[in-house]
């Protein structure tokens, strides 16, 4: 079994990221920039929901493309 990537900034805690469309729900963890510029640029864009969830994120999986979130 491979291991979950790792966070691209190591020195920021981790975000349970919840995303809810219509009939889908999906959660993520992504570093705590990266979790912020997702839920002003996605949650304001998509027809869906986003939202911060507390709890923890061992075992979910990362943000797709969470690296693309942290470029100015």
């Amino acid at each position: 079994m491979t291991p979950p990537p790792a966070s691209p900034c190591p020195e920021e805690p981790d975000i349970r990221l919840l995303v809810q469309f219509a009939t889908v729900r999906i959660e993520f963890a992504a570093c705590l920039t990266a979790a912020l510029v997702f839920v002003q640029e996605v949650g304001a864009r998509r027809p869906c929901t986003v939202a911060v969830v507390s709890g923890m994120c061992a075992g979910l999986p990362r943000l797709p493309t969470e690296r693309l979130y942290l470029l100015p």
